[in-house]
């Protein structure tokens, strides 16, 4: 009965639009759980008209509305009664819409966010996002305001301060999407860490001149191979540089939590540049490869599919990395990444010891269904890994399909991800720092919630699919803007110096360091480990190097075996089976007797 009466109580007030479904699931909690919704929720409902012991639908318009517009305020003072003279009807009445607007920013902000590089993204155009579609206008920017649940460090300010931290939160470099999920706890979470900071990092300047010397190591090896090897096959990141950062990060943040291995598994794009910047793989070795003078033993593998492991130092310690070899198919090494991840928390018995990175093209993560499946499998006892953080390295193109109702139904390639209540970060990959706290935001949110989270890295695609086709072919406008866009390493680099953080000579020392590091052949990750600490992690050795036809004893005494038979047969006491069930068990009694033969089946 409540669910018709809540439907009833939101049309009669002024509970409509962006607020409406967000109010809706706190009432759902509140009918099940008072005590599982915060305080000022809580009194809210407790003070509402009922019948039945629920909200009334015949309760006073406006009694529910009077309610509702004193809910959220931190006054010291008792609150005058309606009618008495102490309330300004209509600035009460406002104040409900202001509640209402930051509701919508919360739920559609990410959708006027800048995210592409390139401008082409298509946006939307949101009504519920302008003032008067909440019956406010401009003479309302100067009046002030509660601010409710809104994180911005004030109870109280001017609309036009309001709008102002709404827009630079959701609507500036990172668009965030979280409303879908039904957690509270969560959904607070999420909006503390975003709205509180305005969606940015308060970074050392130290902290942003190693953020452009990853870039410039991104950036370098793409540049010194196309130089070294012009027209060979590479799947490059020109255009994603932003991704070497971010993984950095990722992997330097799950370090501080304690976490000991990461499985890696991504595609081709970019696979090279993680290989020699992340994992510190000899870039002479890679450049043998590209000569064909030094063999990939493996069943047909290629450079841009190989494996590989070390070890580096984070912050909190030393961290193993695997990256999965990639098969030729989309995705499917999503599930392989996530079971290698699940085998080494179970060899250890210990869930938090393990993490999984993902890492998806744009086309590949709307199209392809094992990633549904995965995304399914996430959360159960069985095949959970306590959580992913899948990275979309999104180059807005799959192959030769850029314009979205060719590509896929939906408004995001991420949204498949909503059906798991994955929070997913959209950040335009031109933001280095964005992009960052993004990365530090993904992590956390994994470690604290121990679910699955989504980093949509919105990037380009500088060459073509894989260097030796000509992308203008098939997408003339979006390369006529990539021929005349900067790169990122040169737009942060150039930020950077207008900050007064960086001289421009130090800005090219960087390039002709790590240059010169690659022509002479040695590693480039300065927090690789040589000697790594084998003792933190799974030996795999006994398991390694073996035959598929190698003879093993496979033999196990029969006493263990009808030890087993006998335990895996009982019925405890006072528990009825059904006839069929009984027949099955008293078999299998009788066969670990030796009262009737084997049934392997």
């Amino acid at each position: 009965m409540h669910e018709s009466i809540m439907q009833e109580f939101l049309r009669s007030s002024h509970l409509s639009g962006g607020s409406a479904a967000y109010v809706e699931g706190l009432y759902e909690t509140y009918i099940h759980d008072p005590n599982g919704v915060p305080e000022e929720w809580r009194a809210f409902f407790d003070s509402l008209p009922r019948v039945n012991g629920h909200v009334g639908p015949d309760a006073s318009h406006d009694t529910i509305v009077t309610q509702f517009e004193l809910l959220g305020r931190k006054r010291s003072r008792p609150l005058p009664a309606p009618g008495s003279g102490g309330v300004n009807v209509e600035h009460e009445r406002k104040q409900v819409k202001v509640l209402q607007l930051i509701a919508s920013y919360r739920e559609r902000g990410h959708q006027v966010a800048a995210l592409d590089p390139l401008g082409l993204m298509e946006r939307e155009d949101v009504p519920d996002l302008k003032l008067e579609f909440h019956g406010l206008n401009e003479a309302d920017l100067d009046t002030v305001f509660q601010t409710g649940s809104l994180y911005i460090g004030e109870d109280e300010a001017r609309l036009s301060t309001i709008v102002a931290a709404l827009r630079e939160t959701y609507c500036h470099h990172i668009g965030l999407e979280y409303m879908h999920i039904t957690s509270l706890e969560e959904k607070q979470w999420l909006q503390q860490r975003f709205e509180s900071s305005r969606s940015k990092n308060n970074y050392s300047a130290e902290a942003r001149v190693h953020l452009l010397a990853k870039l410039a190591a991104a950036e370098g090896l793409e540049r010194h191979l196309d130089a070294k090897f012009p027209g060979t096959k590479r799947f490059g990141l020109d255009g994603g540089e932003s991704f070497i950062p971010l993984m950095d990060g990722l992997i330097n943040r799950a370090g501080e939590y304690g976490i000991q291995e990461i499985v890696i598994g991504m595609a081709h794009r970019g696979r090279l540049n993680v290989l020699v910047n992340i994992f510190g793989k000899n870039p002479a070795e890679l450049f043998e490869e590209f000569e064909g003078k030094k063999l990939i033993h493996s069943s047909g593998d290629v450079k841009y599919h190989q494996g590989f492991s070390s070890n580096v130092m984070t912050p909190g310690g030393e961290v193993h990395l695997t990256l999965g070899f990639n098969p030729s198919h989309l995705e499917i090494v999503g599930p392989v990444i996530e079971g290698s991840t699940r085998a080494r928390q179970d060899r250890r018995d210990d869930m938090k010891s393990a993490a999984a990175i993902v890492v998806h093209g744009d086309a590949a993560f709307a199209g392809q269904g094992v990633i549904m499946e995965t995304l399914q499998m996430s959360q159960t006892r069985a095949y959970g890994t306590g959580g992913t953080v899948h990275v979309v390295l999104n180059n807005q193109v799959g192959f030769t399909t850029s314009r979205r109702d060719d590509a896929r139904s939906t408004e995001y390639c991420t949204d498949v991800a909503k059906m798991v209540q994955a929070p997913i970060i959209h950040v335009n990959g031109d933001d280095p720092d964005a992009v960052m706290f993004a990365t530090g935001v993904a992590m956390d949110y994994r470690c604290q919630f121990h679910k699955d989270i989504v980093i949509d890295l919105v990037c380009y695609r500088r060459s073509g699919h894989n260097e030796t086709d000509e992308p203008s072919g098939t997408q003339p406008l979006m390369y006529q803007k990539i021929r005349d866009h900067k790169t990122t390493r040169s737009l942060y680099s150039e930020k950077l110096i207008a900050e007064g953080l960086l001289e421009e000579s130090v800005a090219r020392d960087m390039q002709d360091q790590y240059r010169d590091a690659l022509d002479a052949g040695i590693q480039v990750v300065e927090n690789l480990v040589a000697e790594p600490d084998e003792s933190l992690f799974v030996d795999w050795r006994p398991y390694l190097n073996h035959d598929w036809d190698a003879l093993g004893d496979t033999r196990v005494k029969i006493k263990t075996l009808q030890e087993i038979a006998q335990k895996i047969s009982h019925v405890p006491d006072g528990v009825k089976m059904q006839r069929q069930v009984q027949k099955i068990y008293d078999d299998r009694r009788k066969m670990a007797g030796g009262a009737l033969p084997v049934n392997w089946g």
